[in-house]
C-alpha cells in the first residue's frame, strides 16, 4: 500500500463499514477509484439488462457483477441533470434550471473529492457553467456539439478549441470520448499510480441527430420492421421476467410532443413522407412510413451499441492497469429518451444515407415511447418516462452483491454524497467563504449493501414548468402550465408507475398537502440559488 493510501485508510474505515470488504485485501480501507458514465437521452429500457433487445454486453456484465436500481431518477433534461450529479443539489438550488451561473458555494465533485487525494478527469459532454478545468478537472476533452457526430464544430482539449474534423478524418464522437478517457487512465496510471482517480465520461449518444457508423447500423438493419408496438410489448415482458418492473404499461400518447418540434407538415416537407410526428399505433402507418421509422430505430440502436462497445474499451483499460476491482463504476442517463424532432447544425439532406453526417433526424415520439418502456412520455416532462434512468453500480472490491436489484428510489443528487462517503470526505459547510445549504441528496451506501430504503422526505422535480414531487410511493405531477392541462395529478407508484390512473379526485387532501410541500421547497430552492452569486466571468453578461 502506498503512503498516501495508508494516511487515508483510517478516515475511510467508517464509511466502508457497511460495504463488503474482501478478506485480506490490502487496499480495502482506502478510497476506490471512481468512474461515472453518463449517457444522453437513453431510454429506461434501451439496455439489455433493463429489458431491451439492443446488444449492450459490457453494461450487462457490469450489472451482472453488481447492482441495478429500478427507481432511480434524473431531472428530465441534460444540463439540470449534470448540475445535480456534479453538485449534489437540485438544479434550482444552484441556479442551473433555468440555466445560469452557480452560486459561489456550489462546489463540483472534483473539489469535493480532492481532500481524499483524488485526481479528476473528464471526457465528453460538459454542459455545466464555466470552463472544465476551472471546475477542478486536471484533463478534459469536451465535445458539447450534439449536432454532428462526424465533424463536430465545438471540441475542446483542456478548454482550448480544437480544429473541426474533416469528413476524411474518420472522427466519431462516441469513439473520441472513449479514446480520451482511456488516454486519461493511461496518464494517471503512469504518473500517479498511488492516487485514486475520478473519471467522468459523458457520452453524447444516443442524443439526436441519429448518426452512426455504417457498420453499426448494418447490425440492426431490418431489426425493427415489427414496429414500436411489438418492441414495446416485448421489452415490457422482458422487464417483468428480469424483475426490473412489475406493473402496467402506459398507453401511447398521440397528442403530447415538445412545443418546439417541427410541425407534422414541416417534417414531411423537410424530411420526407416517411416521417411521423406523433406516437400513433404502428398499424396506422403507411408502408413507406414503417420502413423509414424502422430504419431510424436501427440507427438509434447502433448508437447505443457503439456506446457500449466504447465502454468496453474503458473497462479493458481499467483491467489492464489493475484498477477494475478497486473502481466504483456508476452508469446512468441524464433523462429519458427524447421525442424531439427538429433540424439544427448543417441541416438535413433527404437524399443522403440515413445516419450519415448529412442527415439530421430524431428518433421521434413513437420510438421514444418504446425506449422509455413501460413509462409515460419522454425527456422534458416530469412523468416517469422523462425522469427515470437506469443506474448500474459495479464495485467488485466493495459491493458483495452480484446481479441484484435495488428498488429503493434514488436520484442524481445522491451521487455526490455517496462518493464523498466512499472517499471518507466530510461535506464542507462552507465554500468560497459562503455557507452551503443542507444538501438534499442521500448516500446510497446502505442500498449498496442490501435492498434497504434510503430515508428521505421527498424527491422534487421541476423543469420549465413541468412539476413533480414524490413522497414515499405517492407522486404528484403536472405538465407545464402552457399545456392543455397544468393541474396536479396524483399517482400511487407502488401500483402504477406507468401513471395511468390519476387519483387526484379521490384524494384531494393528499394533492393539497404535497402541492404545498412542493411550493414551499421550490421557493426555498430559488432563494438559495440567489445567495452568494458568483461574479460574471470576462465576457459573460451580469445576472
Amino acid at each position: 500500500m502506498t503512503p498516501r493510501r495508508l494516511r487515508l485508510g483510517a478516515a475511510f474505515a467508517l464509511a466502508f463499514s457497511t460495504i463488503a470488504v474482501p478478506a485480506g485485501s490490502a487496499r480495502a480501507a482506502a478510497p476506490p477509484n471512481v468512474v461515472v458514465i453518463l449517457a444522453d437521452d437513453l431510454g429506461f429500457s434501451d439496455l439489455g439488462c433493463y429489458g431491451g433487445e439492443i446488444a449492450t454486453p459490457n453494461l450487462d456484465r457490469l450489472a451482472a457483477g453488481g447492482l441495478r436500481f429500478t427507481q432511480f431518477y434524473n431531472t428530465a433534461r441534460c444540463w439540470p441533470s449534470r448540475a445535480a450529479l456534479m453538485t449534489g443539489y437540485y438544479a434550482q438550488q444552484v441556479n442551473r434550471d433555468p440555466a445560469g451561473s452557480r452560486p459561489t458555494w456550489a462546489a463540483l465533485l472534483p473539489d469535493l473529492l480532492r481532500p481524499a487525494g483524488y485526481r479528476s478527469y473528464h471526457s465528453g459532454k460538459w454542459h455545466v457553467d464555466g470552463p472544465v478545468l476551472e471546475a477542478g478537472f486536471l484533463r478534459s476533452y469536451s465535445g458539447d456539439d450534439s449536432g454532428d457526430y462526424f465533424t463536430p464544430a465545438f471540441q475542446r482539449l483542456d478548454d482550448k478549441p480544437l480544429p473541426r474534423p474533416k469528413p476524411e478524418d474518420g472522427h466519431y464522437s462516441t469513439v473520441a470520448i472513449a479514446s480520451h478517457a482511456v488516454e486519461w487512465l493511461d496518464g494517471h496510471h503512469r504518473e500517479h499510480p498511488g492516487d485514486p482517480f475520478f473519471l467522468y465520461v459523458a457520452f453524447t449518444a444516443p442524443h439526436f441527430p441519429l448518426q452512426a457508423l455504417p457498420e453499426d447500423i448494418e447490425r440492426y438493419r431490418g431489426r425493427y420492421a415489427e414496429g414500436w408496438d411489438v418492441i414495446r410489448a416485448r421489452r415490457w415482458a422482458r422487464q417483468r421476467e428480469l424483475g426490473v418492473y412489475d406493473g402496467p404499461l402506459s398507453p401511447l400518447d398521440p397528442t403530447t410532443v415538445p412545443s418546439w418540434n417541427l410541425a407534422e407538415e414541416e417534417l414531411k416537407r423537410r424530411v420526407g413522407p416517411g416521417e411521423v410526428g406523433r406516437a400513433v399505433p404502428w398499424a396506422s402507418l403507411t408502408a413507406e412510413q414503417k420502413a423509414f421509422q424502422a430504419a431510424k430505430m436501427a440507427i438509434h440502436a447502433a448508437m447505443v451499441d457503439r456506446m457500449d462497445r466504447e465502454i468496453g474499451r474503458i473497462l479493458e483499460r481499467l483491467e489492464a492497469i489493475g484498477a477494475k476491482d478497486d473502481t466504483l463504476i456508476l452508469f446512468a442517463s441524464d433523462n429519458g429518451a427524447s421525442a424531439e424532432q427538429l433540424i439544427r447544425s448543417t441541416g438535413h439532406d433527404p437524399a443522403a444515407p440515413l445516419g450519415s453526417a448529412m442527415t439530421y433526424l430524431g428518433v421521434g415520439p413513437g420510438w421514444s415511447t418504446a425506449a422509455n418502456t413501460p413509462f409515460r412520455l419522454h425527456k422534458y416532462w416530469t412523468y416517469e418516462g422523462g425522469v427515470s434512468t437506469p443506474l448500474i453500480v459495479h464495485w467488485p472490491a466493495g459491493v458483495k452483491a452480484r446481479g441484484e436489484l435495488r428498488h429503493t428510489p434514488g436520484h442524481l443528487i445522491d451521487v455526490a454524497p455517496t462518493l464523498m462517503e466512499v472517499a471518507g470526505v466530510t461535506p464542507p459547510e462552507t465554500w468560497n467563504g459562503a455557507t452551503r445549504p443542507a444538501p438534499p441528496g442521500r448516500s446510497l451506501l446502505p442500498a449498496f449493501a442490501q435492498d434497504a430504503a434510503v430515508e428521505r422526505p421527498f424527491l422534487y422535480f421541476n423543469h420549465e414548468g413541468n412539476r413533480g414531487l414524490r413522497v414515499g410511493d405517492w407522486k404528484i405531477v403536472a405538465p407545464a402550465p402552457a399545456a392543455a392541462e397544468g393541474r396536479w395529478q396524483l399517482y400511487d407508484l407502488a401500483k402504477d408507475r406507468a401513471e395511468v390512473h390519476d387519483l387526484a379526485a379521490r384524494h384531494p387532501e393528499k394533492v393539497r398537502e404535497m402541492a404545498d410541500l412542493w411550493k414551499r421547497n421550490d421557493e426555498e430552492y430559488r432563494r438559495q440559488a440567489a445567495t452568494s452569486p458568483r461574479p460574471p466571468r470576462p465576457g459573460e453578461p451580469a445576472r
